[in-house]
């Protein structure tokens, strides 16, 4: 059952929003979400291109976000909260060898690691992502924090989390989450704005804040793209 679906069940006049579909035999949880597909092209869109050391997101810096996050709303809530970290990724034929050592060094961190071979354009994480955020919903959360700028895909549910006064917050690149850095609803984090995330700072470029001599900015999906969408079609 999916989120929304949970939602329409409703929540009678003397249920809490905070009670409602909680499973009393689980703690609640602090659940961090990262899509790893979206995030990777969103900052390979910033740099111009694959990032180097000095650019790739820092996953202790984050846990330890997140550790001060759960402490945060663990002074609001009753009980003991759990927190939960889970990298959503696809796996493309050929590439374990080197994608290994990021999946081991993440899961050393305390993430946890959800791999999905990546066989063709639909094969992507964003229903697995959703039936994660459903499923931990249903045993009782305090706080979610998703990293990503798919609002095609999250907008809707966070939202009907957010209404039922579950903190929900969407970690991200402002550039490319305009849905949630605008929301009244959902509170944005930028990933630049997480202490140590990054070494570096990130040579960002905005429309509003271009620089006297312009400034280039790179497409976010190569063109070869259009070919594989056409020849799906096709079949």
């Amino acid at each position: 059952m999916s989120v929304s679906e949970q939602l329409s069940d409703g929540v009678t006049s003397s249920e809490s929003p905070l009670d409602f579909g909680r499973d009393s035999r689980h703690p609640k949880r602090v659940l961090l979400v990262w899509d790893a597909p979206n995030l990777d092209m969103g900052l390979g869109a910033i740099l111009g291109g694959r990032p180097t050391a000095a650019y790739r997101p820092r996953f202790d810096a984050l846990g330890r976000w997140l550790l001060s996050r759960t402490a945060e709303l663990s002074a609001q809530n009753s009980g003991t909260l759990e927190p939960e970290a889970t990298v959503f990724t696809n796996i493309a034929s050929g590439s374990a060898d080197v994608v290994r050592p990021w999946v081991e060094a993440l899961r050393n961190v305390g993430f946890a690691v959800f791999a999905k071979p990546k066989v063709d354009e639909d094969s992507d994480v964003d229903s697995d992502m959703l039936e994660h955020i459903a499923l931990r919903y249903g045993e009782g959360l305090a706080g979610i924090m998703v990293a990503s700028a798919d609002g095609q895909a999250f907008r809707e549910p966070l939202e009907d989390i957010a209404a039922t006064g579950i903190p929900v917050q969407v970690l991200g690149f402002r550039e490319h989450a305009s849905w949630a850095v605008s929301s009244d609803i959902l509170d944005f984090v930028d990933l630049e704005d997480i202490p140590g995330v990054f070494r570096e700072p990130l040579p960002r470029v905005s429309l509003d804040t271009l620089p006297d001599e312009g400034a280039w900015l790179q497409p976010f999906r190569p063109l070869s793209a259009l070919l594989i969408g056409r020849k799906s079609v096709a079949e």
